[in-house]
């Protein structure tokens, strides 16, 4: 199985979202009212937006998005297929994603998984992510939430895995830059 990032498109963020596992599905569903697979692609589309395509499907959709000058909240969903494609994204987020927040002046990116979403919360410990609360009754019917981490001053103590491009799929420059 070949998987290929690719800079993200209405498409294909569209089509993960309407496909989406039950645990990011749920995630979404108790943040946003009333949304759409066409309005969380077009949301997805802010910032930095990448899809992660497995065999030319899209299959994940992640990125990192400015809320203001030097704070970034980084996102991800995907479809049953998103755990396959896990180690090709991991890789593309300490070469380039990473890289191009930090490039951008961020001295602080986020992440807010729900708390039952061991996949989520075990990914985001392997990108570095620092675990630094407990939000109760985050989610609008009461779930709860975790807030991970990424500072200027803890980004020094992540491990930066291996930097090769991996395939000719990737353009290497940051989708949404100039």
């Amino acid at each position: 199985m070949i998987c290929r990032i690719r800079g993200g498109n209405f498409r294909d963020l569209s089509y993960i979202a309407a496909n989406l596992r039950k645990e990011d599905f749920a995630e979404i569903d108790c943040q946003v009212d009333g949304w759409t697979p066409e309005a969380l692609a077009l949301s997805a589309m802010q910032g930095f937006s990448y899809v992660a395509e497995l065999d030319g499907n899209p299959e994940v959709a992640f990125g990192a998005c400015e809320q203001r000058r030097g704070l970034w909240t980084a996102w991800s969903w995907g479809t049953p297929r998103l755990k396959r494609c896990i180690p090709r994204v991991t890789q593309f987020f300490f070469a380039v994603l990473g890289p191009a927040v930090a490039e951008r002046g961020a001295w602080r990116v986020e992440a807010r998984p729900i708390a039952d979403n061991p996949v989520a919360l075990a990914w985001l410990r392997k990108l570095g992510a620092t675990e630094r609360c407990l939000l109760p009754g985050y989610g609008k019917n009461g779930e709860d939430f975790i807030l991970f981490d990424w500072t200027r001053e803890s980004w020094g103590n992540v491990r930066i895995a291996d930097e090769g491009n991996g395939d000719a799929g990737d353009s290497g420059q940051p989708a949404g830059s100039s």
